[in-house]
């Protein structure tokens, strides 16, 4: 028969079936620990971490304990936390007011009658190494049997040991991601400061020294081409050609043979043989723009060489192979056009290895003005002219205004204001119409330029919140110290996707 109760039992099941279901790791061991909680009687229950390299142990999810804004972590054999990581052996004290191994690092119970409560704490094992600990304490009156607790808690750590690893996992790649963005610093051509941006050229630098297929997305305007162009003069093939490619332009006859060549004779008009741009860039990169406006039958050649390498030029019995980092690029939503059929899902997977997200420019705050000073600077060379500055009625327009065609129509704007500026100064009348066309209603609503710049910090803010709750609302709303309700609010007046940060999952 087995050792443990009924209710034993159906916690296990309960913790199991916890597992089963779809969700962030994070969030099934918080509930799990609520299970604990409510059916096995435990008054505070903490699941720390190993670190496999440095052998630290570090405290990640607890309950009945509070360790918001807290960083507790236990040195090897570092009281009982650090002494079952470190032993990979459970201890369990009956009092723990005569234990002086424990050392209450969160100070959960500096006000409690420790002679009152037991201690458990328990090595959580993933492929035979440890991965983790479990610990708990009871109330004495409630432990009849020390070791038969001992096993209870065992039989929950054997069963949240892979969730466990995972949030290992997850952390330390967090950690990474961190580290490098602190220390490498990239060229780029790119211009903001923005949160928004700054994440994108973390991602750059982050992305740029592997070969790993990228895909950027992004509405039309955004600067897709500059951050394919940063991520290979940041790449070991810096030295080598960057071929750009507009799929869209391509008629789907034209394409086999602009993408891999063809010989001399292959077709009507082929007089001599010709190199395809997929050759073209052999020991470079080749940027795919508007990828989703390739047609089924492009995209399945494409495909093949994605898969392979290899490609055979029109009219050619030989085999190429080429040496090319590819990156991609769309304004269109991909998965969405999986679903209904219009682009292929084995395509889709081959180039969203490391996808990164173009913030629309109204996403951007503050960059609109450093975009608008380096643009009068440009044009005022580029044209001859002694503009200098744009008047603060003008910035208030531009913060204003809501950027449908995005940094290319800010572009075109200064471009077209730094013509008609007869002096060293832009004003409101050298913008374009599209720009100061609004009725008195809108006109009531116009909001300042502090006003402004708050919502695009605010809306940046809860971008931060949701990427790292991984688009979890609720989680997000406890990062900011407000509501779900009040999150979801902003959601929707920001025009925000929270599906965009959630963690993606192939099949």
């Amino acid at each position: 028969m087995s050792r443990f109760n009924y209710e034993e039992l159906a916690t296990l099941h309960t913790i199991a079936k916890i597992l089963t279901q779809s969700g962030e790791l994070r969030e099934q061991l918080e509930k799990i620990m609520t299970e604990m909680s409510k059916r096995l009687g435990m008054e505070r229950g903490m699941i720390s971490i190993l670190d496999q390299k440095t052998g630290e142990t570090w405290l990640e999810v607890a309950r009945g304990v509070d360790i918001e804004g807290l960083d507790i972590s236990y040195k090897p054999g570092e009281g009982i936390t650090g002494k079952v990581a470190q032993t990979g052996r459970p201890m369990a004290i009956a009092n723990l007011g005569k234990e002086n191994l424990f050392l209450d690092r969160t100070g959960a119970r500096k006000y409690l009658d420790r002679s009152q409560l037991s201690f458990l704490c328990v090595p959580i094992v993933y492929s035979g190494k440890v991965a983790g600990v479990l610990s708990a304490d009871k109330l004495t009156h409630k432990v009849t049997d020390l070791e038969e607790e001992v096993a209870i808690l065992s039989a929950v750590a054997d069963l949240i040991a892979k969730a466990v690893y995972g949030l290992g996992l997850e952390e330390e790649n967090r950690s990474l991601r961190k580290m490098l963005s602190r220390t490498r610093t990239i060229s780029t051509d790119i211009i903001g400061n923005s949160k928004p941006m700054l994440d994108v050229l973390n991602m750059i630098s982050q992305v740029a020294d592997s070969g790993t297929t990228v895909l950027i997305n992004g509405q039309t305007g955004t600067g897709k081409e500059l951050v394919a162009r940063a991520i290979h003069a940041n790449s070991p093939r810096k030295e080598g050609p960057f071929v750009q490619v507009n799929c869209a332009a391509m008629p789907d006859t034209l394409v086999e043979s602009e993408l891999f060549g063809h010989e001399k004779g292959a077709f009507t008009g082929a007089i001599q043989r010709r190199r395809g741009l997929f050759e073209e860039a052999h020991g470079g990169t080749i940027f795919l723009d508007e990828i989703g406006e390739l047609s089924q039958a492009a995209q399945a050649k494409v495909l093949r060489v994605l898969q392979e390498r290899q490609l055979q030029p029109v009219g050619s019995s030989r085999t190429v192979t080429v040496n090319v980092r590819i990156i991609a690029a769309t304004n269109r939503n991909l998965e969405q056009d999986v679903t209904e059929g219009r682009f292929r899902a084995d395509l889709f997977y081959r180039l969203n290895v490391f996808p990164i997200y173009m913030p629309t420019l109204r996403e951007r705050g503050s960059d609109i003005i450093l975009l608008a000073d380096h643009f009068i600077l440009k044009y005022a060379k580029i044209l001859g002219k002694k503009v200098k500055r744009i008047s603060t009625p003008a910035l208030d327009m531009l913060l204003a205004y809501h950027w449908p065609g995005n940094v290319r129509e800010l572009e075109n704007s200064i471009e077209r204001a730094v013509i008609l500026a007869p002096g060293d100064s832009i004003e409101s009348v050298h913008l374009p119409p599209s720009l100061q066309m609004k009725s008195n209603e809108s006109a009531k609503k116009e909001r300042g330029k502090l006003d402004t710049l708050v919502s695009a910090y605010e809306r940046s803010l809860i971008i931060d919140a949701l990427k790292d709750a991984r688009g979890n609302q609720s989680k997000a709303a406890k990062f900011l110290g407000t509501t779900k309700r009040i999150i979801q609010y902003k959601i929707t007046k920001y025009d925000i996707d929270p599906q965009r940060f959630k963690a993606k999952r192939i099949a």
